[in-house]
C-alpha cells in the first residue's frame, strides 16, 4: 500500500504545534519527520497529534535544543538512535514500519559560522559527524530504508541562491558537500526529491533575517528524502511546499514530500 511521508525541520514542536497540526489536517501524510523539536519527548504535545490519528511516535529530545520525532499512522517500533560524534545529541531516531521500511530521521549539526574545524569547533563536530554516519551506513548496508531530515547543506549548485556567492558560507562548501557525497555513497543511498525534480532551483530554507524571503527568494535546500537503490524506483510525487514558509508564526524550513508505492 502507498504511503506518503514528509520531513519538516519545525524549530520547536510546542511553539510551533498550530501550524503542525494544519498541516496533518490539510496534507494528511501517513508519516512526518520533525527535527529540531526544541523538547523532551514527554513534553512533545501528544494529544492533538493522536486525534488525528497520529498514534505512533518514536522520538529522542533535548531542553530547549535538536530533537527529534517522527510520527505515523501506520504501526511502527522504533528501530534504533545513533549519537554520531558523541555529541550527546538528540540528532536521530530510526522507526520500522509494518512492511519493512526502516526510516531514519536526522538532524545534523548546522556547523556554525565559519568554515573551518580550527577555528570553529561546531565546524569539524558536523564533519565528524557526518563521517560517523558514513562508516555506520558503510558497515551496515542498510536496505529497504528511508533517510531524512534537515541535513544542514545544500549539495547542489542548484539547491542555493548563488553558488558562486556561497562556496564559502557554511552549508555549502565543497567540503561539506564531500563529505555528504560520502554518506550517500556509503549506504547506496538516492536522493529522491532530485530523482523526481533533477533540474531547477529548489529550495526548502529562507533566513528569518529576510523579511521579504518569499520575494527575496534566497533559499537553500537543507531537507532531504533519500532512500536506498532498492526501493528509491518507487518513490514519486516529490514536493516541498513552500507556502508554508508564510504560514504564521512559521518555521524557517518547509516541508518536504515524497510517495512510495510499497
Amino acid at each position: 500500500m502507498p504511503f506518503t511521508l514528509a520531513t519538516w525541520n519545525i524549530n520547536s514542536v510546542r511553539l510551533r504545534e498550530p501550524i503542525v497540526l494544519k498541516l496533518l489536517e490539510e496534507q494528511a501524510p501517513d508519516v512526518l519527520c520533525l527535527q529540531e523539536c526544541k523538547s523532551p519527548v514527554d513534553k512533545i504535545p501528544r494529544e492533538g497529534f493522536n486525534a488525528l490519528g497520529y498514534t505512533h511516535m518514536v522520538a529522542r529530545g533535548d531542553k530547549g535544543y535538536n530533537g527529534v520525532a517522527i510520527l505515523s499512522k501506520l504501526p511502527m517500533e522504533e528501530a534504533g538512535a545513533e549519537d554520531f560524534a558523541a555529541l550527546g545529541h538528540a540528532r536521530h531516531i530510526a522507526g520500522r514500519l509494518e512492511n519493512g521500511v526502516t526510516i531514519h530521521n536526522f538532524y545534523v549539526p548546522a556547523g556554525g559560522d565559519v568554515p573551518d574545524r580550527e577555528k570553529n569547533i561546531k565546524f569539524g563536530q558536523k564533519l565528524d559527524y557526518l563521517t560517523e554516519m558514513r562508516d555506520h551506513f558503510a558497515a551496515s548496508k542498510p536496505q529497504k530504508s528511508i533517510l531524512v531530515g534537515d541535513l544542514n547543506i545544500a549539495p547542489r549548485e542548484d539547491d542555493v541562491w548563488s553558488h558562486k556567492q556561497l562556496l564559502k558560507i557554511v552549508s555549502h562548501t565543497p567540503i561539506e558537500v564531500d563529505h555528504l557525497s560520502a554518506v550517500q555513497d556509503a549506504g547506496d543511498w538516492v536522493d529522491v526529491t532530485r530523482k523526481d525534480i533533477p533540474e531547477g532551483l529548489l529550495y526548502s530554507w529562507w533566513s528569518y533575517r529576510a523579511k521579504d524571503w518569499d520575494a527575496a527568494d534566497k533559499g537553500r535546500r537543507l531537507d532531504h528524502v533519500w532512500a536506498t537503490s532498492d526501493i528509491a524506483g518507487v518513490a514519486h510525487s516529490s514536493r516541498v511546499l513552500r507556502d508554508v514558509r508564510g504560514w504564521e508564526k512559521p518555521s524557517d524550513h518547509a516541508p518536504v514530500f515524497a510517495t512510495f508505492d510499497l
